[in-house]
């Protein structure tokens, strides 16, 4: 398989940039960054020294334990300062995960080693880990992209936890503090919604679209691409192949990328912002995000929430298809919202 240099590989990954995928939970750490493309380098399990891999594998196992057990309190004393100060996130997530991750054993995957050098944070840190073909990313290949990353060496982990229906991917970023490696980041994502994984997913978005139900199918494809990269920030050959394909069904008429889209509902405009798949046990919803001028007044939020569902059903007649329920929310311009929940054979 071909090798590329470093000035190679930066312009193949400024290609899969795109790969990186949304709905993540983030500790305060990980708003990084890095000024020279080639002044972050990462190593594989492969190319880590044998004491520096151990030392790393050795806190990853370490605070997966203390994950496991529930134990935030122990789990915030052997985080960096930043974390431990602003821990609530990460507790909160341990909690959420508890019933799934107790007694589970996690099994890691080969770890990598960032290298972030300078002196000061930098805004855009590209990594490139393993080895690229001359079509960007291999099998073992993976690029990680950071915002305002301070300089240091950090280790990342990944460990596969829980029964198959309970499925979870545990990521913890590490950060080299003297001779310890110290919590930088906790991610714990399921690797299944609503009982099916990416895969599934992505086999029922190639049938609506097959249908011609084109909306269906870029929303099915949203939750594939939530389901198959543990890490927000990552980009492997498999997550790069799938953004590839799914960019094609997006639809014009959706909001994207920050641009929001009308909805008529009688003699009012609704100004959509976010739809998007949200699982609810077995029960794949849809969620449905809107402008609002004023959401104190209840029962008049509720009427309007209302009328965005029964239009956008209206519009859109093939997501009875393919969702159990709507939730709508009206978002005031404080960041502030009031959902309402029917099931879709309620909203006529």
């Amino acid at each position: 398989m071909e090798q590329f240099s470093v000035k190679k590989r930066m312009q193949v990954a400024a290609r899969n940039r795109a790969g990186i995928l949304g709905c993540w939970f983030a500790a305060t750490l990980l708003m990084l960054a890095a000024p020279m493309a080639w002044a972050e380098t990462c190593s594989t399990s492969a190319e880590m020294d044998n004491a520096t891999r151990a030392a790393i594998m050795a806190a990853a196992q370490h605070d997966f334990e203390l994950v496991a057990r529930g134990d935030a309190a122990g789990l915030r004393q052997n985080a960096i300062p930043s974390v431990a100060g602003d821990f609530g996130g990460v507790e909160a997530s341990i909690k959420d995960n508890q019933s799934a991750l107790t007694g589970a054993t996690g099994t890691p995957r080969p770890p990598f080693l960032l290298d972030a050098e300078g002196s000061a944070p930098v805004p855009r840190a590209e990594f490139l880990c393993g080895v690229f073909g001359k079509n960007g990313q291999t099998p073992d290949s993976a690029v990680f992209y950071l915002d305002n990353l301070p300089p240091g060496k950090y280790g990342v982990v990944i460990l596969d936890a829980g029964a198959t229906s309970e499925a979870r991917t545990v990521s913890l970023i590490l950060v080299r503090q003297g001779a310890d490696w110290k919590l930088g980041g906790l991610y714990i994502r399921a690797a299944q919604s609503a009982g099916h994984d990416s895969d599934w997913f992505m086999a029922r978005a190639r049938e609506f679209k097959s249908k011609g139900q084109a909306h269906n199918a870029w929303l099915y494809s949203l939750e594939a691409r939530s389901l198959i990269s543990p890490l927000p920030f990552m980009s492997t050959a498999a997550t790069d192949k799938l953004y590839d394909e799914t960019q094609k069904m997006q639809p014009a008429d959706f909001p994207a990328e920050g641009n929001p889209v009308d909805l008529t509902a009688g003699t009012a405009t609704y100004k959509l912002t976010a739809l998007f798949p949200s699982a609810v046990g077995n029960d794949l919803d849809l969620v449905v995000k809107y402008e609002a001028g004023n959401i104190s007044d209840t029962n008049q939020t509720y009427q309007s929430n209302v009328a965005v569902m029964k239009s956008l059903l209206a519009k859109f007649p093939e997501l009875r298809d393919a969702f159990a329920a709507v939730v709508a929310r009206a978002v005031a311009p404080s960041g502030q919202d009031y959902g309402t929940m029917l099931a879709v054979k309620e909203i006529k």
